[in-house]
């Protein structure tokens, strides 16, 4: 095994994940960031990424995120066949005039919110004049904050493939980790269960799920640990707010411990996270109880064993 190879299989990266927005997810991530004092950090919540809000990257690279494509047809070189029109099954395929084409027919454009990118009237097109351009979906950017280097996103409006570029950005982390000698990585990871998640988690070496206590809280703490239980990923759960329904958090880490999860801890509710926030700190750089609690469960991260 290369020394690089072995650098990269003793990077431990941590994910902290969560059933539903809103749950505190991104404030734990960003704490433990400034706890672990030097560590890689990655924002993969591309979607609505918003780390950078209490890290405050500077930004030292740009980089344009390029997926899926687009047709383009060319008014220069269609024919006005409609082959285009006949062939596409996603209705992306419009008449702008009638009767203005090279061959009599009409003149088509697409619209790029409706085509997806299949190719179908590239290929039937009968004089090749559809351009198939890749589409530019985003961009991700490397960074330097206070607590180590951050790799992060930012998706286009309405683009698509947030998993492919969610695990573009956590791959550029591992390497920046290789680069600069950092053993521990840091993932804020999107909310929900779907595909940006699973490219989140895949391969982690732990998993944090932020959970709160109420009813929807707990229904997608089960989706998540049925997740995390597939990909079999040791995991840890916290409830956020907890003091807010005791009965209800005491419901949720036990269903979490049936599920196979340990439990991390608890925070409690508490104003001076916002306070924090308003501020662009971490909760932990500030003297709060929900610091306090905060720390307990990064004691519970580090010591954890699998």
């Amino acid at each position: 095994m290369s020394d690089a190879a072995k650098t990269l299989s003793k990077i431990r990266e941590v994910v902290v994940i969560s059933g539903k927005g809103g749950t505190g997810k991104t404030s734990l991530a960003a704490s433990f960031a400034y706890l672990a004092g030097q560590s890689a950090i990655a924002d993969c919540d591309v979607d609505a990424a918003n780390l950078h809000l209490v890290l405050r990257p500077k930004v030292r690279e740009r980089h344009e995120f390029r997926c899926g494509h687009e047709a383009v047809i060319r008014d220069e070189d269609c024919i006005g066949c409609g082959e285009c029109l006949k062939n596409c099954r996603f209705g992306a395929i419009t008449v702008r005039e009638q009767g203005e084409g090279q061959g009599g027919g009409g003149r088509f454009s697409v619209d790029p919110i409706a085509c997806e990118g299949c190719g179908v009237c590239v290929h039937f097109c009968p004089v090749q004049a559809i351009d198939f351009p890749e589409c530019l979906c985003g961009e991700w950017m490397v960074s330097d904050t206070r607590c180590g280097p951050m790799v992060h996103a930012r998706l286009g409006v309405a683009a698509e493939n947030s998993g492919k570029l969610v695990s573009l950005v956590r791959q550029k982390a591992r390497q920046l980790a290789e680069e600069r000698g950092l053993f521990l990585l840091i993932v804020d990871g999107p909310p929900g269960i779907g595909c940006p998640v699973i490219a989140s988690v895949t391969g982690a070496s732990l998993v944090i799920v932020v959970s709160e206590p109420t009813v929807s809280g707990e229904h997608d703490l089960e989706r998540a640990l049925v997740l995390t239980r597939h990909f079999a990923i040791p995991s840890l759960v916290c409830v956020n707010k907890w003091d807010l329904n005791p009965q209800m958090t005491e419901r949720i880490e036990h269903k979490a411990q049936l599920a196979g999860a340990q439990i991390a801890g608890r925070i409690r509710y508490d104003f001076g996270v916002i306070k924090a926030q308003l501020e662009a700190c971490t909760v932990v750089e500030t003297e709060t109880v929900a610091a306090q609690d905060i720390c307990q469960i990064w004691q519970c991260v580090v010591n954890f064993k699998r």
